[in-house]
């Protein structure tokens, strides 16, 4: 097992690398404004193997993913959109969070597939760094969790 995420990233760090996703994706003039809430609402994850393997968990209220998908897809005001839209630009984000998150651990790692749904069961505390925000008054959050269960293998057995 490799050292704890908390050994190889800090708080510090996933605030600055979420604000640069953040300025990059949803507008050079959102902020996102530390704050220390619990977060509850749809979830979407994106899970990292290498010398780490864990998921990166962005958490949003559900009172802020239409708000977040219309200012990432640049719709007007008064359009809304789809559910598909919402899970499309929450997968995007932690996708993005993820592949920057990864570019920060030590060795080569890859990054599966972004999901949404139910946030994946936490690790330990000491293998969990986690950073609450704030973006437009809706909560949201950003989780980075060790594996609470060994990743999925795929084992072929060779004929003898």
């Amino acid at each position: 097992m490799s050292a704890p995420i908390t050994a190889l990233i800090d708080g510090e760090t996933v605030t600055a690398v979420a604000g640069e996703v953040w300025s990059a994706l949803v507008g050079e003039e959102e902020l996102l404004l530390p704050r220390a809430v619990p977060v509850d609402g749809p979830s979407s994850w994106v899970t990292v193997t290498g010398p780490w393997d864990g998921v990166v968990v962005l958490t949003c209220a559900a009172s802020g993913t239409a708000d977040l998908a219309r200012s990432v897809l640049q719709l007007d005001d008064d359009e809304q959109p789809t559910a598909e839209d919402v899970d499309d630009v929450l997968r995007e984000l932690a996708n993005i969070l993820g592949g920057n998150v990864k570019s920060l651990l030590p060795g080569p790692s890859a990054l599966g597939l972004p999901e949404t749904g139910p946030a994946p069961l936490r690790a330990e505390d000491e293998d969990t760094c986690r950073v609450s925000a704030s973006w437009r008054g809706h909560d949201l959050a950003i989780t980075i969790q060790g594996a609470s269960e060994a990743p999925a293998t795929t084992t072929t057995e060779v004929p003898k």
